[in-house]
């Protein structure tokens, strides 16, 4: 048993906790399933309690490779997994990143980090809680109410000190570490009882806990007829928050009862070294009739042990923090605890575990991104056993599931892997870091920090930094560290890199005796995938002015800004510049109704196509003659969709506002601003992209538009996969994608709140829309080209053009089953230039919207900006070029026909 609260005692306590292992807390939350429930008056029950008998657990097999193993400090590692599941007769495969943390080791210690400033009832992203607390790696930890106050589900013990008090709930697992090192995984209930200063007693049931549905009792509402106690680590005034029946509170400092209130909450938050007495009912009464102000009140508790009913000292625990249903028992897959129907399914996962001989603890990140495909709970027991884990149990994971770590030689750490919304973290209650109490050791090895690759033109700082014989972070800029470069790819001088050209070279850097180095690489254009420019079209008009940032994607799949330095830029139909990332148009040249600015990075090409009306303003909400109302699919889904001011970031300008309340629907619920009733708003000719400015709400729901084609398909377009911003942002959607048959119309924009992992995203918000703009080449850059037929005919040199025949210099053949045809002949007719460069053997396709890169004898092109493959390469034939039909049909917008019996080949426009 402990005292606990208690006079002089209690209040150095949490002063000693506050100055010291405070600042060591590392913060580990989980997503939160929406269970907490008002402590009397609601006839809802959680979903926690649909289920609790166990239930069988069958480990999925899994193939699991181990691909790397990296020291994070002493006694801690980061190891990196790629497993292959077999789902649904088809192979998935994914990677899971695990910190296995040596117990034996004095130096490393794990405990669980909190909030803001080590205290419950903030929030905070795991990595900043890592930061604040000097965690070198840290999960995301317990479930927790994500319309609560801010505390977790389970019990917490934080630098030996307790926290907060399991919940009465069933098969809900816990995870801590003794003061003598040694793990346990249990299930856990709480045990208290409070004494007044005339020696009578009552119940205490619980620290510092949110109002929840318990399980296993006989009552229906966490704080009905009971008494908690909150401690100065709850800082929210709400004790707890959606507590529907009238609370008697007591202060008591310095276990003496200093304030009294009945019926009514004390209108402060707790101080420090204080705690708050709450009681409902059956506890306000015991309140009202043996405390008194002046009087001392004294209480003692213990954690029992559900598995073994022993009681166990909270103040023998290092650190504990609670999860979900177990995983693993006796190195094999365990039932589960209770039903895990609300956190099915295939997501980014977080669990705990420790080896059968209680030395090692791993902590267990399982990645959901567009690397990894996520774990089921069955392949996360068959991976966990896999790997060597004993007992384990399972955290909470799907968005929340976030991993930091320190890099060899860093003094901070970075994101493991990115999750489920990217670089996004979300901010949740609790979690679990890794600290390091190593002393300052030698010098044991140097690295150097920097990119790998760079783009020609651009310049990067490189750093040395060292690390000691205990793997933690020492200075080593004072030795002067030296610099060269094995080749002349590269130019180096005191840690800046210029890439000069494709190739790759070793940096080497030394400072004293020791030296370290790295692999550097300068991308080429044959490195790349694709070149986009921030400005796809403009206009073609003298004096007109458009910013054209350039971003590459390697092969690799990085995306990286190409420096201005390492483009060469050609003007096809006017004179123009470019400079500070800025085209101008100088001149247009006498005729000319489509031009282009052609951008090179190392031969690979991309482009500005530059019209009389390249973007087409298509709604600005301005002056809205039609009706827009709000729709839903899902019963009890409420909103408004309307036409409104700008408000401050859009003053006198008008905008189409959405607000939506989805708080009472279920499913995958819709919000949606619907334009003209059933009929939507005509896109009157082909849209190659849309841009719209969006005001979101960080919903981090799914944001889309509606759109019915020509051929009376519906097509749905991604404005944004997570609105994962406030304020207003411009979004631009390429549509080329999209297989849209236009005309078109837009019927809908909307939000949706998806079924999986509906718990982490807002059911409430307002979005916003203004600026909706078409870019549509057949009404620019296209009108002018001419339409009609033209006929070739295999092995004849003639081409008949709208009925008219003229002779060709060589004639369309078939080879290795393909047909080829004289580009310059079929440009003639229907539009557009080639031209030839003999030192690249590159072929130049310029016709209306269209930028085409071809090489001779190469199947890769190049067509605005994106590499892509063809089944033939073209050819040269008696010194013209000849290209595949097919790529004459998909890629410059021409219908082909063959007819077998004369061999002819038909294109029309």
């Amino acid at each position: 048993m402990n005292n606990a609260f208690t006079g002089k005692q209690r209040n150095e306590s949490v002063q000693d906790r506050r100055t010291t292992t405070a600042k060591r807390w590392v913060a580990a939350s989980l997503a939160g399933v929406l269970w907490i429930m008002p402590v009397i008056g609601s006839e809802a029950m959680s979903p926690w309690t649909a289920s609790n008998a166990s239930i069988a657990a069958a480990a999925t097999a899994l193939t699991v490779n181990k691909l790397s193993e990296d020291v994070i400090t002493s006694g801690a590692v980061m190891m990196k997994y790629k497993y292959t599941a077999v789902r649904s007769g088809k192979s998935a495969s994914g990677l899971a990143d695990v910190i296995r943390v040596d117990l034996s080791n004095p130096y490393v210690s794990l405990d669980v980090m909190t909030g803001k400033g080590g205290t419950l009832t903030t929030r905070q992203s795991t990595g900043g809680m890592a930061k604040e607390t000097g965690a070198v790696a840290a999960v995301n930890g317990d479930y927790f109410n994500t319309g609560g106050e801010g505390s977790p589900i389970g019990g917490q013990v934080s630098g030996g000190v307790l926290v907060s008090t399991p919940s009465q709930l069933d098969g809900m697992y816990a995870f801590a570490v003794t003061k003598d090192r040694k793990p346990i995984i249990d299930e856990f209930s709480f045990q208290g009882t409070v004494s007044s200063g005339d020696g009578s007693q009552f119940p205490l049931s619980g620290v510092n806990k949110g109002a929840y549905n318990p399980e296993g009792g006989t009552s229906t509402y966490s704080h009905a007829n009971a008494l908690y106690i909150y401690t100065d680590v709850w800082t929210a005034l709400d004790r707890p928050k959606n507590s529907s029946t009238t609370p008697t509170e007591a202060l008591v400092e310095n276990g003496v009862v200093t304030k009294l209130s009945e019926n009514a909450a004390l209108p402060i938050a707790v101080p420090k070294g204080a705690f708050i007495l709450r009681g409902h009912g059956q506890a306000a009464k015991f309140m009202m009739d043996h405390l008194t102000v002046g009087q001392p009140v004294t209480s003692t508790y213990s954690l029992i042990s559900k598995t073994t009913q022993q009681a166990l000292d909270p103040s023998t625990l290092q650190t504990m923090i609670g999860g979900h249903t177990i995983l693993v028992n006796n190195g094999k897959a365990s039932a589960f605890s209770r039903s895990t129907s609300s956190i099915d399914g295939t997501r980014a996962r977080t669990a705990l575990g420790y080896s059968q001989d209680g030395r090692y603890v791993y902590v267990i990140a399982v990645e959901k991104n567009s690397n990894s495909t996520g774990m089921s709970l069955s392949e996360l027991q068959s991976f966990m056993t896999n790997i060597g884990v004993w007992k384990g149990l399972n955290l909470d994971g799907g968005g929340s599931t976030t991993m930091v770590d320190r890099p060899l030689a860093e003094t901070s750490t970075t994101l493991t892997f990115n999750t489920e919304y990217g670089t996004e973290q979300r901010s949740i209650v609790n979690g679990l870091g890794v600290y390091t109490s190593a002393p300052q050791g030698e010098v044991k090895g140097i690295k150097i920090s920097g990119n790998t690759t760079l783009l020609i033109g651009q310049k990067a700082t490189y750093s040395l930094k060292g690390y000691d014989t205990y793997y933690n972070p020492i200075d080593v800029a004072a030795g002067n560290p030296t610099w060269k470069s094995s080749g002349d790819s590269v130019t180096v001088k005191a840690g800046e890199v210029t890439a000069v050209k494709p190739g790759t070279v070793t940096l080497t850097a030394a400072s004293g005796g020791a030296s370290a180095d790295t692999k550097v690489t300068v991308l080429g254009g044959s490195d790349l995938n694709s070149l986009t420019i921030g400005t796809p079209t403009a206009p073609l008009t003298a004096g007109a002015s458009v910013s054209v940032p350039v971003t590459a994607v390697t092969k690799s799949g990085a995306s990286v800004a190409v420096p201005a330095s390492a483009l060469k830029w050609e003007f096809v139909g006017f004179k123009g510049s470019v400079q500070d990332g800025k085209l101008t148009v100088a001149s247009v040249d006498e005729g000319v109704t489509t031009g282009y600015a052609i951008a090179r990075y190392d031969g690979f090409s991309t482009a500005v196509v530059l019209s009389k009306a390249a973007a087409t303003p298509w709604e600005d909400f301005e002056n809205v003659n039609y009706p827009i109302a709000f729709t839903t699919n899902a019963t009890g889904v409420k909103g408004t969709a309307a036409v409104t001011d700008g408000g401050p970031d859009r003053a006198g300008s008008k905008v189409l506002s959405m607000s939506y309340d989805m708080t009472a629907g279920s499913g995958k619920m819709y919000a949606y601003a619907q334009f003209n009733g059933t009929n939507g708003k005509a896109i009157p000719a082909t849209a190659t992209s849309m841009s719209v400015d969006v005001m979101g709400d960080k919903s981090l729901n799914w944001m889309r538009a509606e759109i019915v084609d020509n051929s009376g398909a519906t097509v749905y377009v991604d404005l944004a996969k997570v609105i994962d911003w406030t304020g207003w942002k411009s979004l631009n959607i390429d549509l080329t994608g999209s297989g849209i048959k236009f005309p078109a119309t837009l019927k809908r924009l909307y939000v949706v709140n998806v079924e999986e992992g509906q718990d982490e995203r807002s059911k409430t918000g307002t979005v916003a829309f203004d600026n909706i703009t078409f870019t549509m080449p057949s009404l620019s850059s296209e009108a002018g080209l001419p339409k009609g037929t033209a006929s070739m005919s295999i092995g004849s040199k003639t081409v008949t053009v709208n009925g008219q025949k003229k002779p060709i210099d060589v004639a369309p053949i078939v080879k290795d089953n393909s047909t080829y045809v004289p580009i310059r002949y079929v440009l003639d007719a229907f539009g557009g230039t080639a031209t030839w460069d003999p030192v690249s053997k590159r072929i130049l396709v310029l016709r209306g919207s269209k930028v085409l890169d071809l090489t001779l004898g190469k199947k890769e092109y190049v067509l605005n900006g994106k590499r892509q493959s063809a089944e033939v390469a073209p050819l040269l034939l008696q010194g013209r070029t000849l290209v595949p039909l097919r790529l004459v049909s998909e890629q410059l917008g021409l219908t082909v026909k063959w007819e077998q019996n004369t061999k002819t080949v038909t294109i029309e426009s």
